[in-house]
């Protein structure tokens, strides 16, 4: 899909939820991972707070975690390579497990994947690879969950915020952000769900200005 063609996924959408009205809310600071459970029905939003924050997450089933988001299904049903408004979120299993039902930043990622130190390596330069990493987030995150998940349960993650347009030969290139401060993406979910998110602690990627900022987790009854 050749960039020009879609500047953003679909059109924006506010939410009438108030922050204050959340019965949960947690800052995740830059560079830190996140897991919590989120029960069938429950809105989570994710708040990016100071702007163009690149969110990594990961979604499981919560009562099976065998099952798990899965970016081709999801791809593949919504004939688009962007996440917005309206946007199901499809398991291994084809099954819906969240859908998107807000959105004021418009355009989110599901191809750049998790950066890590193979990728540090490859993208930036070889004296990066000990950076800090999303992959690393992941782990330490599933490590303290104890339940026996691994490297080998990291499947193709979302990049919430993130902007990686797509050139008309097909490579990926990792652009300034066009979310904001404020800017958030609200998602409904479809079954409880494990979330896991590493809020990235990148340095070399311009989609967040080469400064990592904490983002906010908020949920809401149904």
């Amino acid at each position: 899909m050749p960039e020009g063609d879609t500047v953003m996924h679909a059109s924006l959408c506010e939410s009438s939820l108030r922050n204050e009205e959340a019965f949960f809310r947690r800052i995740i600071p830059a560079g830190e991972p996140f897991l919590h459970t989120v029960e069938r029905g429950q809105i989570l939003r994710i708040l990016d707070l100071e702007g163009n924050q690149a969110v990594d997450t990961l979604f499981y089933n919560a009562a099976d975690t065998e099952e798990r988001y899965d970016a081709n299904h999801t791809v593949r049903a919504q004939g688009n390579i962007y996440l917005g408004t309206g946007s199901r979120l499809l398991s291994n299993l084809g099954n819906p497990m969240l859908t998107i039902v807000a959105d004021t930043c418009g355009r989110h990622d599901t191809l750049g994947g998790a950066c890590s130190a193979e990728s540090n390596s490859v993208r930036y330069a070889l004296d990066k690879r000990h950076m800090h990493a999303c992959s690393d987030s992941f782990l330490l995150a599933l490590a303290a969950h104890d339940q026996g998940m691994s490297k080998r349960d990291l499947p193709s993650n979302i990049n919430f915020f993130m902007n990686v347009p797509v050139s008309e030969d097909g490579e990926l290139c990792f652009a300034d952000g066009i979310s904001a401060a404020g800017r958030y993406v609200e998602m409904r979910a479809e079954m409880d769900v494990l979330l896991l998110i590493s809020n990235c602690p990148q340095l070399n990627n311009p989609c967040n200005a080469y400064n990592p900022t904490p983002v906010e987790v908020l949920l809401w009854q149904p």
